[in-house]
């Protein structure tokens, strides 16, 4: 076929697409069941009163104050910036990254973390010269060094250029490049048309009146039991608010819980683990713990990996870096933990967190038959490694 090129702006009103319908679809379950959705900035009152500054076409209507029973917080989080480089200009989060009306040639990252690492190689797909900055000397320095091997080595492959164990100084004075310093003190400047600030995220606490609540605190996160009470009563909060992990799947399953105990029933939030998945290329998975974490716990574990290069699936993907790795208990074979890295792996997160919030050991997933060709077939093949009697490697 002829070389393809990518229509920016077609690529972007596709995404935003999807994302209307999924909102869209909440929207329509809303109203089916019979909430009052009110359009507007929220300013808290107190713990049993808002106040709504309303939009659009009512923007010069009086505000409009609702009284509760119970107020659930969840305001959501917003990209951290560096004091030495604000948001602005060619400056921007992830927000702005989700949405761009032009490709830059020259992108920079700060930031070798999930969403740096997820975006930066979208960017890098659609042609843009990526160069990503990292004070630590690895990529994903949350996980592990073997599950990051593989993207690093992607990373490298697809041509963006890593400059890890550098510090980010400021834009130069033309602000049309970024200036980093190395481990011995030695300053350059990477050109940049844009620069992607992914250092992290912050809970959203000031622009509604949160602080006028006076809530128990745990550092920048609000403290929450497990039922997600907050220290005033009939208060609850929810998601980014309440602090790592910040993931949206864990703020739902809150919500859903919060509403069932206001209904009456009896809940509480204990997951056994809550899967967090970083979209790179290849993607990552992590569910409950890993070997160096178990190793903190006090547990004497047994750990084992089946690699995708003896997988028939990843083989017909052409995507044979990566594995599946399982962490269980030594003396009793219960599995605390599974780690994956490899095209398409987030779909096994499901295995993986059905396993542990059920209590399986190595015998059950060893035991039962999965089906061939799939990727799931290696999650199979850990355990039985693990067991001692792997049949495929």
């Amino acid at each position: 076929v002829t070389s393809p090129g990518i229509d920016l702006a077609q690529t972007v009103r596709w995404k935003d697409g999807i994302v209307h319908k999924l909102t869209g679809g909440v929207a329509a379950l809303l109203k089916k069941n019979g909430v009052h959705v009110v359009p507007g900035w929220a300013h808290i009152i107190d713990g049993k009163t808002v106040e709504v500054r309303r939009q659009g076409a009512n923007a010069d209507a009086e505000p409009q104050r609702i009284s509760c029973e119970h107020l659930l917080l969840a305001p959501g989080s917003l990209a951290v910036a560096l004091p030495s480089m604000p948001f602005g200009g060619r400056v921007i989060s992830s927000t702005e990254a989700l949405a761009p009306e032009v490709l830059q040639q020259r992108l920079v990252v700060v930031g070798a973390g999930y969403i740096g690492l997820a975006l930066g190689t979208a960017y890098r797909k659609l042609g843009a010269e990526v160069s990503v900055v990292e004070a630590l000397d690895r990529v994903l320095p949350a996980y592990d060094e073997e599950l990051t091997k593989p993207v690093l080595a992607s990373l490298r492959r697809q041509g963006a250029q890593l400059l890890l164990g550098h510090t980010v100084q400021g834009l130069n004075a033309k602000g049309d490049a970024v200036r980093v310093r190395n481990a011995t003190g030695e300053e350059s400047e990477l050109p940049a048309d844009q620069v992607l600030v992914a250092i992290g995220r912050r809970p959203r606490t000031q622009g509604w009146g949160f602080e006028g609540l006076m809530l128990d605190m745990k550092g920048p996160a609000v403290q929450i039991d497990d039922q997600c009470r907050t220290s005033m009563r009939n208060v609850w909060a929810i998601g980014d608010l309440t602090g790592e992990p910040m993931l949206a799947h864990r703020a739902m399953a809150q919500g859903e819980m919060v509403a069932e105990i206001i209904a009456g029933r009896p809940r509480h939030f204990v997951p056994a683990a809550i899967p967090a998945v970083c979209f790179t290329d290849p993607e990552v998975v992590v569910v409950g713990q890993t070997p160096p974490q178990a190793a903190q716990a006090g547990l004497d574990c047994i750990h084992a990996l089946f690699p995708f290069a003896a997988n028939g699936r990843a083989m017909t993907l052409e995507s044979t870096d990566g594995f599946v790795r399982v962490v269980a208990r030594r003396d009793n074979h219960l599995i605390v933990g599974w780690q994956a890295v490899g095209q398409g792996v987030s779909e096994l997160s499901v295995a993986f967190s059905h396993s542990i919030e059920m209590g399986a050991r190595l015998e059950d997933v060893a035991g039962t038959i999965h089906a061939h060709p799939t990727l799931g077939e290696a999650v199979q093949e850990a355990a039985l490694r693990a067991l001692g009697h792997a049949l495929h490697i």
